[in-house]
């Protein structure tokens, strides 16, 4: 398996007014993460739109454990948890200094950009998410 960390630095545009991370900013902080992820295997979201096939999000689930502020390096770490058929998820941990802070994941279907219609994954995708090829 294969996973990727990035690192983030929390701007204050990502706080509210309590002063810590906004709830639904960390689905845009896991969707930095799997950018990367693809990235490490090898894709970038323009190459799949090229080849024909996107990732569109079907759920969503973040679970809260601490509190992120603004100016927080955070470790983000991201790996495919499961993928069966058309659909594929990626897990995420969000982390200062090794505490776990968020984590969850994102649900997604193999769709043609054409027709928007589930279809079959790439199997080159899959194995390099899976780490087989390297």
């Amino acid at each position: 398996m294969r996973k990727t960390t990035l690192q983030y630095r929390v701007p204050y545009a990502d706080t509210d007014q309590m002063g810590v991370v906004y709830y639904g900013n960390y689905l845009t902080i896991f969707e930095r993460a799997r950018n990367e992820l693809m990235r490490a295997c090898g894709y970038t979201y323009r190459q799949c739109e090229a080849e024909g096939w996107a990732l569109p999000v079907t759920h969503a689930e973040v679970n809260y454990h601490r509190p992120a502020r603004y100016d927080d390096l955070l470790d983000v770490t991201a790996w495919c948890k499961a993928h069966k058929g058309v659909r594929m998820e990626i897990a995420c941990e969000v982390r200062r200094d090794g505490e776990l802070l968020a984590d969850g994941f994102t649900r997604h279907c193999f769709v043609s950009t054409e027709t928007f219609r589930p279809i079959p994954p790439p199997e080159k995708f899959l194995k390099l998410v899976d780490g087989a090829a390297r």
